[in-house]
């Protein structure tokens, strides 16, 4: 029974290494998503200017209604 007992507690010690070292991983990715989604929307800001400044014209979402 001790021996039973024993082996289920250094299980639940890799268990909760292996946990801790993949919410680690989780964290660390969580942090370079967030980096390349700021990345990814200031390129695409740089694109539709780069593209506005090529054409002469607003992109659609920076031009006015008509109505006003």
């Amino acid at each position: 029974m001790q021996d039973r007992l024993e082996h289920v507690e250094e299980e639940l010690a890799h268990l909760r290494r292996a946990v801790d070292d993949l919410s680690d991983v989780v964290a660390r990715q969580t942090r370079e998503i967030d980096t390349l989604t700021r990345r990814v929307q200031m390129l695409m800001e740089r694109a539709a200017e780069a593209e506005a400044i090529a054409t002469g014209q607003l992109p659609p979402a920076d031009e006015v209604p008509p109505h006003y």
